[in-house]
């Protein structure tokens, strides 16, 4: 392998979605080496910053049937027994919900949790609270899957906008069939995922846990595995 493709082979691609910010960032970055060069250098470094952000590193996904993998690279903030939300049809029973909380140093591309359908996708508008605040998932703008796995299972999964982020994208429509760890969506500027396992499923991630979008294993529709104790070290 020659040094210059071993060189990009290390380096993380950028997903097209962050072409035109990057793009913008640079162009500011040249406006402001003209007016006095140390403030091109703040912005040579929101250039960098902003690229980083965009990253969207490859990942490798489990693939047995029955396993849901993390959607979103970040923190799990909360696992708790709610109410689903209304526009996704879940039922009126509480349901666990798994949030994964995405700062603004996280890859924000969301995946697939697992090989299936997308059977309905609802955007609900809102306000653009702190995302790891427990009342960011009724009261922020948010985007909701209802995913169907090919046993008939369907788990929900919503992108919620945070303080910051002013804009969720997806690359999905419904009806679509999607691979485990697909590209689904993304959020931009720090936001929050909640995922809504089926009834009796518990999850196998623990509150404070950091997760991989497309590699970390969250849940098993195929144990019946009670639970797990984790120890922090």
């Amino acid at each position: 392998m020659s040094i210059t493709n071993s060189i990009r082979s290390q380096l993380v691609p950028v997903h097209p979605e962050g072409y035109p910010f990057i793009g913008a960032f640079a162009l500011l970055s040249l406006i402001l080496f003209w007016l006095w060069p140390p403030l091109g250098w703040i912005g040579c470094i929101f250039t960098a910053w902003c690229a980083y952000f965009f990253r969207d590193p490859p990942r490798v996904t489990p693939s047995r049937e029955g396993l849901i993998v993390s959607p979103a690279d970040g923190r799990v903030s909360q696992i708790a027994k709610v109410l689903p939300p209304a526009e996704l049809e879940l039922g009126t029973m509480p349901l666990t919900r798994v949030s994964i909380f995405m700062s603004v140093f996280d890859v924000h591309i969301n995946r697939s949790p697992f090989a299936g359908r997308i059977e309905r996708i609802r955007y609900k508008p809102g306000v653009f609270l702190n995302a790891d605040l427990d009342k960011a998932s009724e009261d922020n703008e948010r985007n909701g899957f209802v995913m169907v796995t090919p046993g008939g299972v369907r788990v929900g999964l919503v992108q919620i906008a945070g303080l910051i982020a002013r804009r969720i994208v997806k690359f999905t429509n419904e009806g679509q069939t999607v691979a485990a760890g697909e590209r689904i969506g993304m959020i931009r500027f720090g936001s929050r995922v909640d995922v809504y396992l089926p009834e009796g499923i518990q999850p196998l991630v623990s509150e404070g846990q950091l997760s991989l979008a497309g590699e970390t294993v969250i849940a098993d529709l195929k144990t019946a595995d009670p639970g797990r104790t984790y120890r922090v070290g």
